[in-house]
C-alpha cells in the first residue's frame, strides 16, 4: 500500500504510526501538543525515534469525550498537518469522522483518513474518502456493547464497513481494518478482541491495532494513563506475533524496540 511518498509492505513487519494529539482534552496528552510549535517539536521525535507514519487528531475521543464542531476541529488540525509537511517528509494521517474536517485535511495535504466510526457516523465521509484515491483505516465501533457473539459480531460489523467502503468505490487495496479496543465494548470484550486479533485476517485487510496506555491496561493493571507502558508493550507484542500491519501508539521508542525485538525472535524479514 502506498500512503504518502512512502510504499508499505504488509505481512513480515508491523510499522508504527505515532500519535500527535492536537486537542486540549485528550485522555494522555491532552493540551500538550495543540501549539503548532510544541506539534512540530513532537513530530520531530517521533520520527527520530523511528515513527512511520504520524496520525494527526483534533478532537479527543477518550470515553465522556465532548464532540467539538467541525470548523473547530478544522481549524485545530490542518495548521498542524501544513507545518509537519512542509517541514518533514512522513505520511500524514488524520484521526477523524467528519467529512468534512476530513476534506479538510487533504487539502491540507493528509495522506491518509483514520475513521473511528468507519464510515457509520458521516453519511459523505464514505465518498470524501473515494474522491481523494486515499487509504484509510476503518475501525470497528458501537453506541453500545450489545453482543450476542462477541468476535462474529465484530467480524461482521466490519463486514458490513468494508462492503458500504468498496459501494462507495474505495478500492480494496486502499483499506485498513481496526478492531477497534476500547470503543463500543466492555472490558472483556476488548481483552478477547486483542486475544484473537488474527481472527480479523479472515476479511482479508491489513490490521491496525492501537491500545497506546487505553483503559484496558489501566483496568488490567490498575494504573493510571502515566503508568501504562510496560501494558502496551505486551499488547504491541501480542501485535506483532498476530501479523498487525500496524500499532498505533504514543510512545514510539520503546514500541519501535519491542516490535525489532519480537520480530528478530520470530525470524521476520526486515
Amino acid at each position: 500500500m502506498k500512503i504518502g511518498k512512502r510504499e508499505f509492505a504488509f505481512g513480515n513487519h508491523t510499522y508504527v504510526m505515532g500519535i500527535l494529539n492536537v486537542t486540549p482534552d485528550s485522555f494522555s496528552d491532552g493540551g500538550k501538543y495543540n501549539s503548532v510549535e510544541a506539534a512540530l517539536k513532537q513530530a520531530e521525535q517521533m520520527i527520530e525515534e523511528g515513527a512511520d507514519i504520524i496520525d494527526i487528531g483534533g478532537e479527543s475521543t477518550r470515553p465522556g469525550y465532548t464532540q467539538v464542531s467541525e470548523q473547530d476541529e478544522i481549524s485545530r488540525v490542518v495548521p498542524a498537518i501544513e507545518a509537519v509537511k512542509s517541514r518533514f517528509d512522513i505520511p500524514i494521517s488524520v484521526d477523524t469522522y467528519k467529512g468534512n474536517v476530513a476534506k479538510a485535511a487533504i487539502s491540507a495535504g493528509a495522506d491518509f483518513i483514520n475513521d473511528i466510526w468507519g464510515l457509520r457516523y458521516d453519511d459523505i465521509m464514505a465518498g470524501v474518502i473515494a474522491g481523494s484515491g486515499l487509504p484509510c483505516c476503518l475501525m470497528h465501533n458501537r453506541k453500545e456493547p450489545d453482543y450476542k457473539d462477541f468476535m462474529q459480531d465484530m467480524m461482521s460489523d466490519l463486514y458490513e464497513t468494508v462492503q458500504a467502503a468498496e459501494k462507495a468505490g474505495i478500492a480494496d487495496d486502499k483499506i485498513i481494518i481496526d478492531p477497534g479496543v476500547g470503543f463500543g465494548k466492555t472490558y472483556e470484550n476488548n481483552l478477547e478482541a486483542i486475544n484473537k486479533l488474527e481472527q480479523l485476517h479472515a476479511l482479508g485487510y491489513p490490521i491496525l491495532l492501537g491500545t497506546s496506555r487505553k483503559s484496558v491496561i489501566g483496568l488490567t493493571l490498575e494504573l493510571p494513563v502515566t503508568e501504562r507502558m510496560e501494558g502496551t508493550l505486551v499488547t504491541t507484542v501480542l501485535g506483532v506475533m498476530k501479523k498487525c500491519a500496524f500499532v498505533r501508539v504514543h510512545d514510539v521508542k520503546e514500541n519501535k524496540r519491542a516490535i525489532a525485538m519480537t520480530e528478530a525472535i520470530l525470524g521476520r524479514d526486515k
